[in-house]
């Protein structure tokens, strides 16, 4: 599966996080998974719900529209992102197509 791909109006990501980093932000493509730094610490959910905010600003859609599909524990997730309003231009993707 490519790092991205549309289902309908949501948004499928495959994301490897880097957990303990200096800020938060994009870093590349790297083996069919975009990898995002987080500056929160990986103890008891606090970088799952650090990312889930990050990506709601990215995408500006309400926290409440992404969903934690795979990876609860792991460094790579599986994310759902339900009709992001926005894309971040630096990610490269193209708008879905209705």
């Amino acid at each position: 599966m490519p790092w991205f791909r549309w289902q309908g109006n949501d948004l499928i990501l495959r994301l490897r996080i880097t957990a303990r980093a200096g800020r938060d932000g994009f870093v590349g493509v790297v083996n069919d998974c975009l990898k995002v730094r987080i500056a929160a610490a990986p103890v008891q959910g606090r970088a799952n719900a650090h990312l889930i905010d990050f990506l709601a600003r990215q995408f500006d859609i309400p926290r409440a529209r992404i969903t934690l599909v795979q990876g609860h524990k792991g460094k790579t997730k599986l994310l759902r992102l339900k009709a992001p309003a926005k894309i971040p231009p630096e990610l490269g993707i193209p708008a879905y197509k209705r």
